[in-house]
């Protein structure tokens, strides 16, 4: 009997061990379309609509033309722009820049797509690194769309400080939100190009993130939605010496998709992360079906 036991237990162990590798292997895959379904948006444009400029760089899509994020290293963030903090306190840049280093983040509340993941990237790099949120170095996390309120920013702050989990983060962890024309000044002054499209009523941005040094300049530009934790720790360390990064390659990716059925370039992205939300439901689904199998085999 107690042979068959462990027999049993070696059964639900492997079905275990298999709903996990299905797991992780969906997780996995789900993380690769995204760049890969980035990468295939420049196929979809018929070549006539994708004039070479005269740098002899490829053409962006109507849609897309003017967005981007330039790197204005070693430039000063103008820390006299009033914004609100979560409590809808009125607030200055200059409260949380001049001290220690800063992580800039540009993102708007109510984005249903890019600015999340990018968040979330975030969140899992500052996880990675032993300096704490609060401690070393401070984040802004700053709405650019003016429409939101500090009541959406202490909610996000919320789920992202807790997920984070440090003590005394919530005090170094800020989400900022603004009027119109403090969002322009501070977006211009770090190079952030964004548009919004009124007919998908979402804003089309590229993803990315800045690291500000202790006297306010410009020190360091992360693209993207993930950022190597290692090289987050070391621009963190030249920031805090009020030391200039170097430029680094521009490799953007975009919150905006193309739509066949009008032949324009709407929301990009939403379609991937559905995809990679059912991959990932049907892989926990899996896992829990295979746990269950074994109980089963494990009570008979």
């Amino acid at each position: 009997m107690k042979m068959c036991l462990q027999f049993q237990d070696k059964q639900c162990a492997c079905a275990s061990r298999r709903g996990a590798v299905l797991l992780l292997g969906s997780l996995a895959l789900a993380q690769v379309l995204l760049p890969m379904a980035y990468l295939a948006q420049a196929s979809v444009m018929p070549e006539t609509e994708m004039p070479l400029r005269h740098d002899n760089s490829k053409a962006l899509p109507p849609l897309l033309e003017g967005i981007g994020i330039d790197q204005r290293l070693n430039e000063s963030v103008p820390l006299d722009l009033p914004f609100r903090d979560e409590t809808g306190k009125t607030v200055r840049l200059g409260d949380f820049i001049g001290k220690k280093p800063v992580i800039l983040s540009l993102v708007y509340f109510d984005c249903p797509m890019l600015c999340t993941v990018a968040e979330n990237g975030l969140l899992h790099s500052l996880q990675e690194i032993k300096f704490s949120v609060g401690r070393e170095f401070e984040v802004l996390t700053v709405s650019f769309d003016p429409r939101d309120t500090p009541e959406l920013a202490a909610a996000k702050k919320a789920v992202y400080v807790g997920l984070y989990g440090r003590k005394g983060a919530e005090r170094g962890w800020h989400f900022l939100t603004g009027d119109e024309s403090s969002i322009q000044q501070l977006t211009k002054a770090v190079g952030f190009r964004y548009r919004y499209d009124a007919q998908a009523k979402q804003f089309v941005h590229a993803t990315g993130i800045m690291l500000i040094t202790a006297d306010g300049k410009l020190a360091r530009y992360f693209y993207g939605i993930y950022y190597p934790s290692r090289d987050l720790r070391l621009g963190l360390i030249e920031a805090s010496a009020n030391r200039i990064g170097s430029p680094v390659d521009e490799v953007l990716l975009f919150c905006c998709r193309y739509d066949p059925a009008t032949g324009k370039y709407g929301v990009l992205i939403s379609r991937v992360l559905q995809i990679a939300g059912v991959m990932t439901l049907l892989s926990i689904g899996g896992l829990i079906i295979a746990l269950s199998r074994g109980r089963q085999r494990i009570s008979f």
